[in-house]
């Protein structure tokens, strides 16, 4: 009997040619996604925003406004951006106008406190001699030429910022007007077979991205209840402003934060140092509690990931893409995890 000629499979010649392809087209879709990574993240974040909206524009389009009529889907949509540009609104209105009264005031006493400084430093011998207005802004890190570099940098960054916001919006949008007909084509990718697990690992992923923009809202309810009455009892004016501020700052990890503080700690300052010391001071006990146990715990309670996955997931991102990666280090970490429970069933159980 004949044997049966070696399948191409078993050939090495074969097997090598198929490896060098594959490496190749992986090495060429790895280095398009680098160049392509701006486009990708506002894609990303944009698809996170429509998951974590889904369920609530689901709610709002159930609501029959009109007998016998369920609301459109870009109604209630639309209905939901409206509400929050309200809030946003609404907020700023709150917000702007005692702000600029207390910068002006923190303005025209700063030449004041910067010679009450530089004396304090001199008496120590830190420094030798005391520095005008100008000449300390000239000195600075960010004074003389460098100055109009870093402002036309932190313009040009804040109108990248509002596009980027805009387009983010809008892209979210159209995803959740077609979101039924995504995840259905997404489903049809896979095997008939595997389609009822690829079903409940969206509905989970949903789940999850949503419980994580639940739990960001509530650690912003969190610390500003705790801002307004540390503050408060700091005597320090504006409190209940400063408070929503900080709320606000806690939807962006690592620097907002400590962008919050800052106009506390300049409102402290109109006051007396020694009160601008005690703010910063408050805000960095509050932001240590934030971060070792408020995030891990309101987030293992929402999003299902224990403390130390919560923190690892942020050490990650942080490092990885900044406050951007630290921004979506969570959910991401959670849609791993439902993709590895879906994977490996046995693990996961055990």
């Amino acid at each position: 009997m004949t044997p049966d000629p070696a399948s191409p499979r078993d050939d090495p010649r074969a097997l090598i040619r198929y490896a060098l392809v594959t490496l190749t087209v992986t090495v060429i879709l790895v280095w398009t996604a680098y160049l392509v990574r701006g486009p990708l993240m506002l894609i990303y974040v944009s698809a996170l925003l429509a998951i974590g909206l889904a369920p609530l524009v689901a709610v709002v389009e159930r609501q029959r406004l009109i007998p016998g009529h369920r609301l459109p889907r870009w109604t209630a949509i639309l209905i939901i951006y409206l509400l929050f540009l309200t809030v946003i609104i609404s907020f700023g209105r709150l917000v702007i106008g005692p702000l600029l009264t207390q910068a002006r005031d923190l303005w025209a006493a700063f030449p004041n406190m910067l010679h009450d400084w530089q004396q304090w430093f001199i008496e120590r011998g830190l420094l030798t001699k005391e520095l005008s207005l100008r000449e300390a802004i000239a000195q600075s890190p960010f004074g003389g030429s460098d100055a109009i570099d870093t402002i036309v940098a932190a313009v040009w960054g804040f109108i990248g910022g509002i596009f980027g916001l805009v387009t983010i919006l809008i892209l979210a949008f159209y995803l959740l007007v077609d979101a039924e007909t995504l995840v259905h084509t997404f489903v049809r990718l896979f095997p008939r077979t595997e389609r009822p697990r690829v079903e409940r690992a969206c509905r989970q992923v949903s789940s999850k991205v949503s419980a994580w923009l639940g739990g960001q809202l509530l650690l912003g309810g969190i610390i500003a209840c705790s801002a307004a009455l540390g503050l408060y009892l700091l005597g320090v004016p504006f409190f209940y402003v400063l408070a929503l501020i900080a709320g606000i700052g806690e939807m962006i990890p690592i620097v907002g934060p400590l962008l919050a503080a800052v106009p506390a700690v300049a409102v402290g300052f109109t006051i007396s140092p020694a009160k601008a010391l005690a703010v910063a001071a408050f805000f960095f006990v509050q932001q240590q509690v934030e971060n070792h146990v408020l995030v891990p715990k309101v987030m293992e309670r929402q999003v299902g990931i224990n403390a130390a996955g919560v923190i690892t997931a942020l050490l990650i991102g942080g490092t990885l893409l900044g406050v951007v990666g630290a921004i979506l280090a969570v959910p991401t970490a959670a849609i791993l995890r439902v993709i590895f429970e879906e994977l490996f069933p046995e693990a996961s159980a055990d």
